[in-house]
């Protein structure tokens, strides 16, 4: 999925925060978020690996379409 590709760890936690996520703590160069019973654990790279985003999305039980949308 192309779209998934060339997103920073930052992009995409400014879209989960939109999502209703909220910055729970960062250890190193990961920031865990959390949403009630969810919690994804993102990376501050540069740019995410496709692999990565989607495992990101399913930590956050997000599909990859309502993140896209959310990140207009």
């Amino acid at each position: 999925m192309p779209e998934l590709n060339g997103w920073s760890g930052l992009e995409v936690i400014a879209v989960l925060q939109g999502m209703g996520f909220s910055w729970v703590r960062t250890k190193g160069s990961h920031a865990v978020l959390r949403k009630g019973s969810a919690v994804c654990v993102v990376p501050l790279h540069d740019e995410l690996a496709v692999g990565t985003l989607r495992g990101i999305l399913r930590q956050a039980g997000i599909s990859p379409s309502e993140f896209l949308n959310n990140a207009r």
